[in-house]
């Protein structure tokens, strides 16, 4: 998270200020750098953040270096308290490596929502189930829920947790590969007319031009309208595109669900409007993110189809288990193609041939 410099005004009583005034001997600040202090947590830490910008350099060096070293309880204390929300940014940059840490910054209703969206993006596995139960932080602030959908550590559950809170949940009929989470989750639908009306906010005089071609189903669209239609989704924003995916074309559809945010492709193939030949596609597709795999796989509608299930388990991109799985339903010829195929993982080969020796056997 890089933050440009600003001007702050820090809060703190008569007893603290006395460490930090520009007319304080070094001698005093030096001291204080030294962190322990008579004060309350919240007070040290905000003390030793303001000595990061005195100008000398010993001062500094000692602040940071105890800022670093505080004991948990003290640094607990203060993170959970009212601290300025740049103490909270430079805390959240500086205990990247410490969870315990960073939740505590999370649930700090003084944390700015830049700060949130930067923590969203980190590999812990609890700060991500954190920020994403936190729907009205996501909804004033997308960033928060790009990196979300960015993470590698965000699972299903949370996929799937943030899709239900803007209207876009799991077809009723998706089994689960994998135990789910439990959570609790009001959904606030997003109906076509809505989805329909933020697009024609965002394309203003374009609307009748590319709506149509994002919205309504036609005849293929030229190169050079293809490169506008591109050029125009990767301008959208997270929530503009998750609308889009529910009212978007066969056109938009191929767009989206090959969007590196894994909420964005998971609302692509979720679309109620997708059609059997584009599932067929999306299996095939080593573009796509493994989320869309799984949720091919768990639909067992989709997964009657023998194409289907063919392209999910020739696919590098698909997860192990799911293609070892649909590997048993396949015809001699094509667990011959996949054995042979330098493609697909070791394993799955290995599997294929084991199913073809049994039944030489």
């Amino acid at each position: 998270m890089t933050e440009q410099r600003r001007k702050i005004r820090l809060e703190l009583s008569s007893e603290a200020a006395r460490y930090v005034r520009q007319d304080a001997p070094v001698e005093v600040r030096r001291l204080a750098a030294g962190g322990a202090l008579p004060l309350r947590p919240g007070e040290i830490v905000t003390v030793l953040f303001a000595l990061l910008q005195d100008p000398d350099a010993t001062v500094k060096e000692r602040a940071r270096t105890s800022l670093e070293r505080m004991p948990d309880t003290v640094m607990r204390g203060a993170l959970e308290g009212a601290l300025h929300p740049a103490i909270l940014g430079w805390c959240a940059e500086a205990f990247r490596e410490q969870p315990d840490r960073l939740e505590a910054i999370a649930l700090n209703t003084a944390t700015e929502d830049a700060t949130v969206a930067f923590l969203a993006g980190l590999p812990h596995k609890r700060l991500v189930d954190i920020i994403s139960n936190n729907q009205e932080r996501m909804l004033r602030c997308p960033e928060i829920v790009e990196a979300l959908g960015t993470n590698p550590l965000t699972g299903r559950s949370v996929i799937d947790r943030i899709l239900a809170f803007l209207g876009l949940e799991a077809r009723k009929n998706e089994t689960p590969d994998e135990p789910e989470e439990t959570f609790d989750a009001p959904t606030v639908p997003v109906t076509d007319a809505e989805a329909k009306a933020a697009l024609a906010a965002l394309l203003g005089d374009d609307v009748s031009g590319f709506a149509r071609e994002l919205i309504e189903d036609g005849p293929p669209a030229d190169e050079e309208t293809n490169k506008s239609l591109h050029a125009l989704v990767q301008s959208m924003s997270v929530f503009e595109k998750v609308k889009l995916a529910r009212v978007g074309n066969q056109e938009a559809r191929a767009l989206l669900v090959r969007d590196r945010n894994k909420l964005v492709a998971s609302s692509a193939v979720r679309s109620p409007k997708i059609n059997d030949n584009e599932v067929v596609a999306f299996a095939k597709a080593r573009n796509v993110c493994d989320e869309v795999l799984r949720i091919i796989a768990r639909n067992p509608d989709w997964t009657r189809s023998y194409q289907v299930k063919l392209a999910l388990a020739g696919n590098p991109k698909c997860p192990q288990q799911i293609a070892i799985k649909l590997l048993n339903y396949l015809q001699d010829r094509d667990l011959r193609g996949i054995m042979k195929s330098r493609d697909v993982p070791a394993m799955v080969a290995t599997h294929a041939r084991r199913i073809l020796q049994r039944k030489e056997k």
